[in-house]
């Protein structure tokens, strides 16, 4: 699963972002696999989210009973703590759903969450960055934004749009990192993080 994988930032902002995937292989185990995939979901609900959501809808904007009635696949959270994230993994073992379980983060950090729930992680896959003509990208500050969206459904000129209204008082950080959120619809945007980047990028 590469969408989570290209997200952009310091050691100390990612190591408050934490996507969680749980996802079948077609083909394997994707037959009558929704009642997983929906307890996916009860079970991340318990540890305090950022986000979730299930290919065309999070709980940004949707009610979580229709995400979770609605679970298509691949199931998703976004966390903020490395604490949170080993209980998901705990109760995830205890679950055994049966379904391959992905967590995006920096690997030592991942490592030390497997580790502690008891479990050994079994594939490590990284980003190489951006190759090309890096200089037609946006700023890097705006990138660690919209790299929280793996699908690309949150654009540059948005997040500079946003961060210009917290800076002139229209708007709160928190709110517009909500809003940036509800735009990526497989739930894996953190919007924690984001008011964090913006609120940064509107001090400047």
């Amino acid at each position: 699963m590469t969408h989570t994988l290209h997200r952009r930032g310091s050691p100390e902002s990612l190591s408050h972002d934490f996507p969680v995937l749980c996802m079948v292989a077609m083909g394997i185990n994707n037959v009558g696999s929704k009642p997983a995939l929906q307890e996916f979901f009860r079970i991340a609900n318990r540890h305090n989210p950022a986000n979730m959501g299930s290919v065309t809808a999070n709980v940004i904007r949707t009610p979580l009973d229709d995400v979770i009635a609605n679970a298509h696949n691949l199931s998703q959270a976004v966390f903020t703590s490395k604490e949170d994230v080993i209980a998901t993994l705990k109760d995830l073992k205890d679950a055994d759903l049966g379904i391959s379980i992905i967590v995006s983060g920096l690997v030592d950090v991942v490592d030390e969450c497997c580790h502690a729930a008891g479990l050994k992680r079994h594939t490590v896959e990284f980003s190489l960055g951006i190759w090309g003509k890096t200089e037609l990208l946006p700023a890097d500050d705006v990138l660690e934004v919209t790299t929280m969206c793996g699908h690309g459904m949150v654009s540059p000129r948005l997040v500079e749009s946003v961060v210009a209204d917290v800076r002139a008082g229209k708007v709160t950080a928190q709110a517009a990192g909500r809003s940036l959120a509800s735009r990526c619809t497989c739930g894996v945007f953190n919007p924690v993080r984001a008011a964090e980047l913006i609120a940064a990028m509107a001090a400047k």
